[in-house]
């Protein structure tokens, strides 16, 4: 496997604060209706018409790219492969920065200049489906001239019309994420956990359990497994996940919260189970088969990380063709099989197939229908749902003491 240990990597989702943003997770195949309510923080409509910038693409050959850490092909000598390859082939040089460590955080940094109608520095960055959507309803994103990508053809179908940007008109996955429970069998006495009952109740466990900070995973999967949907859960339904989380957190159930960090204790066996993400689990698995991974029967939670160009980009035309680059096959394969996500293109298995055949059989990287009809989406939130839920939600600071 050619990736790092994830343990490397920080959090690629938000905090707490990240329940408020503005909607759900993208869609695959199989995962759940995508028809559902797309209003206040969940509508794609601008709010205002998006700034532009003059595109100075033909005379400036660069691109300015903000990705998170670690979620990009890296080579021996700390280079990034398909970067390399795109400015030879291109003639486009790319300034590429691992700024984007949280959502609510990147977004804090580059309001203020987005408010004020200025460059952000940036030509694209890859947000998470929520902030996208909240993006496009303050009109701070400009769209896609799919001209300049012709190899959107290759965008897996299903993913073509999210409700965070119907027709996706302002954004492009770039890889999609699933959030399950990993386990290391050393420290759970050979046996698998596979419920959210198992990690929130079971007393040999006692001590030894992480969740998610990322609210849209943890209570999703909360809510799953009290057998909900999560594109038409109550108030009331969120109420009680919330309620079952706390009494396992005050019950000494759960030793705390977090993002990318878990994998470092899960690995160790401190953690003895955890709510994880799926390219972290495959890449920690090369290494150590003692740990084991569930999507749960009852449902696992979806969502999709996106390319997006913001208002004032000075090289849009350049952005677009760093995006189109990145949607062929061939090189969207060399991204798979370093960070061990789902790619949102089709023909990477007929391209892995032939590299890393090994790649292809993983489950969590080319799952089945069957896999994938149990992902859910977590649904859109009115503004008056923000706020309650938000109010609901316990204090960060009691949570992740």
């Amino acid at each position: 496997m050619a990736g790092p240990a994830a343990g490397l990597r920080l959090s690629r989702r938000g905090v707490l604060s990240g329940l408020a943003g503005a909607a759900a997770a993208g869609v695959l195949a199989g995962c759940g209706s995508p028809g559902r309510n797309a209003t206040a923080s969940g509508s794609a409509s601008a709010s205002r018409t998006p700034l532009v910038a003059s595109d100075l693409s033909d005379t400036e050959r660069i691109v300015n790219w903000s990705n998170w850490p670690q979620y990009i092909d890296i080579g021996p000598k700390g280079n990034h492969p398909t970067i390399d390859a795109f400015t030879k082939k291109t003639g486009i040089s790319v300034t590429y920065n691992e700024d984007f460590n949280d959502n609510d955080e990147f977004f804090a940094k580059v309001r203020p200049l987005l408010e004020a109608g200025q460059d952000t520095g940036r030509d694209t960055w890859v947000a998470t489906d929520w902030l996208v959507a909240r993006l496009i309803r303050l009109g701070y994103l400009l769209p896609l001239d799919k001209a300049n990508i012709p190899n959107i053809a290759n965008l897996e179908p299903s993913l073509a019309d999210p409700e965070y940007d119907p027709g996706s008109v302002y954004s492009l996955p770039w890889q999609v994420t699933f959030a399950g429970i990993a386990y290391n069998e050393k420290a759970t006495g050979g046996r698998a956990v596979s419920t959210m009952d198992q990690l929130l109740n079971d007393p040999t466990l006692k001590g030894k359990v992480t969740l998610l900070t990322e609210m849209r995973d943890t209570v999703g999967l909360v809510l799953m497994e009290q057998g909900k949907k999560l594109d038409s859960f109550t108030a009331d339904d969120f109420s009680a996940a919330i309620d079952v989380i706390q009494q396992a957190k005050d019950s000494g159930q759960i030793k705390g919260f977090t993002g990318n960090e878990y994998t470092k204790a899960l690995t160790s066996g401190d953690t003895a189970a955890c709510l994880a993400w799926t390219g972290d689990v495959v890449q920690l698995r090369a290494d150590n088969p003692a740990l084991g991974y569930v999507l749960p029967e009852a449902g696992y939670s979806t969502g999709t990380d996106n390319f997006v160009i913001p208002s004032m980009a000075r090289h849009k035309t350049n952005a677009e063709k760093l995006i189109n680059y990145y949607y062929d096959p061939e090189v969207m394969a060399e991204v798979v099989a370093y960070v061990n996500y789902v790619g949102p293109v089709t023909g990477l298995k007929q391209v892995l197939a032939a590299s890393d055949p090994s790649l292809v059989k993983n489950e969590l990287i080319f799952p089945s229908e069957e896999t994938l009809a149990r992902g859910q989406l977590f649904r859109s939130l009115t503004a008056e749902e923000e706020t309650s839920f938000t109010r609901a939600v316990p204090d960060p600071g009691e949570w992740l003491a």
